[in-house]
């Protein structure tokens, strides 16, 4: 189960990625700004750990990156990690929490 939710944990991690890449910083650097070390910053990118929502906002600012699309990617990662286990079910939960959320 493990290599099945590594290889879908990445959302947030390609995003990131992506916007560090794209602005020429190093990892080293990102890690440093928020105040982890290089190695952790690396296994969210590669979705191997997650980052918690205090990480999720300074790397949002840090990177001068949207803050909903960073939080919705990473909620998108916490979902998809939890249902991953219970395909059938995880639609019909859904829907439940989608319609609670439109009231």
């Amino acid at each position: 189960m493990t290599s099945q939710i590594n290889t879908i944990m990445k959302y947030f991690g390609r995003r990131i990625r992506e916007l560090r890449e794209s602005q020429g910083l190093l990892l080293r650097q990102v890690a440093a700004a928020i105040e982890i070390d290089t190695a952790l910053i690396s296994k969210i990118e590669r979705g191997e750990r997650n980052a918690s929502k205090l990480q999720v906002e300074k790397i949002a600012n840090y990177l001068n990156a949207d803050r909903e699309e960073l939080i919705s990617l990473w909620l998108a990662d916490k979902i998809e990690s939890t249902i991953v286990e219970e395909p059938a079910a995880a639609y019909h939960a859904i829907n439940i929490v989608k319609k609670n959320l439109e009231k």
